[in-house]
């Protein structure tokens, strides 16, 4: 799907082109990747450009690459051939693609092979592409070795993809806005639904209805424990929690990510409430605290603190909360990052490993309660964010004999089992950093015990 070019866009490519020319001084050649076959040449999987490519072009062009250089943009495609128009119809010619996105100028693909000398890039995901790539550039690409031209790019990408313009923001907050009607189609239809699936249907209509996409593939499960579950056939059962994280795609790229966890019943059992409610308390807590200059990790530390706290005060965890953190007990029930980026990937930038997630001269922990923690940088305004704390009891976790030894006097084993009926607990919002403070991008869908209550009894 093509976006309707107007002169905001090209206005915002614009600036996004020459603040990318403010970081680097040698010519930048990215591609846009092409299809990839699902099961035969002619069958291929839904068609997405490099989230880099797109950045700086602005529209989803495939079998393409744009030039940038001192803030002029030249683009490298071929025009449809009529093979091409019989089966998918008109498409725009070179030159008006070029008008849409601004490029100073257009040529052929095959000339680009004139133009990539001292170029840097970032590979792109496809391994055709990547092979094409090397072969013009007459070398191996990749940011695997520092100090390189290609290292360079990415962390000047960085930089600029880090804030988001004022164009980005509002594509979040329509991704964001669909994905809401979303989340409530799927508490309405739980109703009268017997599978996941029949929920997940309910909410990704409502996202096709919009003319975009999925960010991600689905989690609409009963069997919340599972961080990444894309199984659907569960049926669902009266004491069921239905966690469902599912994102909308605006058909410009942008996305959006939200998490909802709710009773299949329409009403929370009294230990399914206390651990949502706690939950919440530290989805929360950390919007409270996220503002320009503070420490995501932070952030994330707030979480695991305020989630010990209520542990303890359930009786399921035993000793100092702090002291509980400090050893990562928490993470037992809560293994991974509070959140992390969010953009034109919804795990933003993830395909350059952490040099986005992570600022310069950090790396990753070790510790069981800090080794999936996304993003470690001071916030700063214009990034989006998500805030997702959870709860969950993975049996992979709970039952590992060397953390039952490791925690045997931090839990109390007998007590968690009188919370048997929660698999899995996880609230999820995106977050806009603002000089001020935050903007909760998903504020339409309520997240209250009552109000998820209220959505799913209609």
């Amino acid at each position: 799907m093509l976006i309707t070019a107007t002169p905001s866009l090209i206005h915002a490519l614009r600036q996004r082109r020459e603040r990318l020319a403010q970081h680097v001084d040698f010519p930048v050649v990215l591609w846009s990747g092409q299809p990839q076959s699902r099961n035969f040449p002619a069958n291929t999987h839904p068609f997405r450009s490099s989230s880099h490519f797109l950045y700086f072009a602005g529209v989803p062009l495939a079998n393409a690459a744009i030039r940038l250089e001192r803030g002029q943009l030249t683009l490298f495609m071929d025009e449809a051939t009529p093979a091409e128009a019989l089966w998918h119809g008109p498409s725009p010619t070179r030159q008006e693609l070029a008008q849409q996105i601004g490029a100073d100028a257009a040529y052929p693909l095959a000339e680009l092979a004139q133009w990539v000398a001292e170029a840097a890039t970032l590979p792109v995901l496809d391994a055709a592409t990547r092979s094409i790539q090397q072969a013009l550039l007459g070398r191996s690409v990749g940011i695997a070795q520092a100090q390189n031209q290609d290292q360079r790019l990415a962390e000047a990408i960085v930089q600029v993809r880090l804030c988001h313009d004022a164009r980005a923001v509002a594509e979040i907050r329509q991704a964001a806005a669909v994905s809401v009607k979303a989340h409530r189609a799927g508490m309405a239809a739980t109703r009268q639904a017997a599978t996941e699936a029949e929920v997940r249907a309910a909410m990704e209509q409502v996202i096709m209805a919009h003319g975009m996409t999925c960010a991600y593939n689905s989690i609409v499960t009963i069997h919340g424990e599972v961080l990444h579950n894309e199984h659907y056939h569960h049926r669902l059962g009266s004491g069921d929690l239905l966690l469902a994280d599912v994102g909308a795609e605006a058909a410009s790229g942008w996305a959006s990510d939200i998490t909802r966890t709710w009773p299949v019943s329409g009403k929370f059992s009294p230990t399914q409430r206390d651990l949502y409610d706690l939950v919440l308390a530290a989805h929360d807590a950390c919007i409270a605290k996220a503002r320009p200059g503070v420490e995501y990790r932070d952030v994330h530390l707030l979480a695991c603190q305020v989630l010990a706290e209520g542990l303890v005060d359930l009786g399921i965890l035993q000793g100092q909360p702090e002291t509980l953190v400090e050893q990562d007990a928490h993470a037992l029930f809560f293994p991974h990052g509070v959140g992390h980026l969010l953009g034109l990937d919804v795990h933003d930038m993830e395909d350059l490993g952490d040099l986005a997630g992570y600022a310069s001269g950090r790396s990753r922990s070790d510790r069981f309660g800090l080794a999936f923690l996304r993003l470690d940088r001071p916030l700063q305004a214009g990034m989006a964010i998500t805030i997702e704390p959870g709860f969950y009891q993975v049996p992979g976790i709970l039952q590992d004999p060397v953390r039952r030894e490791r925690y045997r006097d931090s839990v109390n084993w007998e007590r968690l089992s009188q919370f048997a009926d929660v698999r899995g607990i996880r609230i999820e919002d995106d977050v806009l950093i603002t000089a001020e403070g935050c903007e909760v991008l998903t504020v339409g869908l309520p997240n209250t015990a009552e109000a998820v209550e209220s959505l799913v009894c209609g």
